[in-house]
């Protein structure tokens, strides 16, 4: 006989508090539950429940043993729920945080294409520069760029992106090429405000050192594209992501401030809440996002 079978007409009979109850919630016969309970305690060699003619309560064995079956038969109704939701269709809202630079130079132009695959899915996709939570704020998913912080969120890498100090050609002649780490201490800086560390820079010399640069910036903005709008127009030298700077740089309206520096490479990462299983429409986004920037790479973008 089945053994999850015996589990649950046991688990069955002490949850209603008798076998007649127990027999109507499993839709079978009164007989079956008591055969099923009655194999069950032949074959551990034990009595499980005590049974009078006006009530049915479990053992001291029993007890014991029901707080494990009921642990056991729930985790094997979450297994089939899983089953039974990674072959449903993804449907339903869909809320994404993500950085409004990467939002709308990387995630708007694919959007489309995400949304004809999975019509039965709606997206709100929330642009801000700041640090969500996404359980208390609502959210589904969040992009997250860089070293990811300690926390019990899952996470899934997407891709790379590259980080140089950038500036326009009209910037270096004006004032200069920097040559060393050094010499931008007598340089223009324009600088990410929400920085947690403020206005400093973390650069890997060509021995590999780790170096940091701590300057007042000419201007501080809390938005990368205007960082790098910034730097076009000659205001100072940018510490930007390539994903920002690359087209700009293809087209020689940017330039890389210290070309010998090492390029420093951080993950793009696709974060959401922990749980057992995956929901579907978070599942079919992410995956499709991992195919969508394939072809991206810390110099590719």
């Amino acid at each position: 006989m089945d053994r999850l079978t015996e589990m649950e007409a046991f688990a069955m009979v002490v949850d209603q508090g008798g076998f007649t109850d127990a027999a109507k919630k499993l839709g079978i016969s009164k007989s079956a539950v008591s055969k099923h309970v009655s194999s069950l305690e032949a074959r551990l060699g034990a009595r499980l429940l005590n049974r009078t003619t006006r009530r049915v309560s479990p053992t001291e064995i029993g007890l014991a043993y029901y707080d494990r079956a009921r642990r056991v038969l729930n985790d094997a109704g979450e297994a089939d729920a899983l089953v039974t939701s990674m072959q449903s269709a993804p449907t339903g809202l869909l809320r994404i945080s993500v950085a409004t630079d990467f939002g709308v130079n990387h995630l708007s132009p694919v959007l489309s294409d995400f949304l004809t695959d999975f019509p039965d899915i709606t997206v709100n996709m929330v642009l801000n520069n700041r640090y969500v939570e996404l359980i208390s704020e609502g959210f589904d998913m969040a992009i997250r760029i860089g070293e990811l912080e300690d926390s019990s969120l899952r996470a899934r890498k997407l891709t790379e992106t590259g980080r140089r100090m950038i500036a326009s050609p009209a910037y270096f002649e004006k004032y200069g090429r920097p040559e060393k780490i050094d010499d931008l201490n007598n340089h223009k800086l324009l600088h990410y405000s929400n920085q947690p560390s403020g206005n400093v820079w973390k650069l890997r010399a060509p021995s590999g050192e780790k170096r940091q640069v701590r300057t007042a910036g000419w201007l501080s903005v809390n938005d990368g594209q205007s960082l790098l709008n910034a730097a076009i127009s000659g205001l100072g030298i940018a510490y930007l992501p390539s994903y920002l700077y690359a087209d700009a740089m293809q087209k020689g309206l940017v330039e890389d401030a210290i070309p010998s520096l090492p390029l420093e490479t951080h993950g793009i990462y696709a974060v959401y809440p922990p749980g057992r299983f995956t929901q579907p429409k978070v599942r079919a986004f992410i995956d499709f996002l991992v195919h969508a920037f394939a072809d991206k790479g810390p110099s590719d973008w």
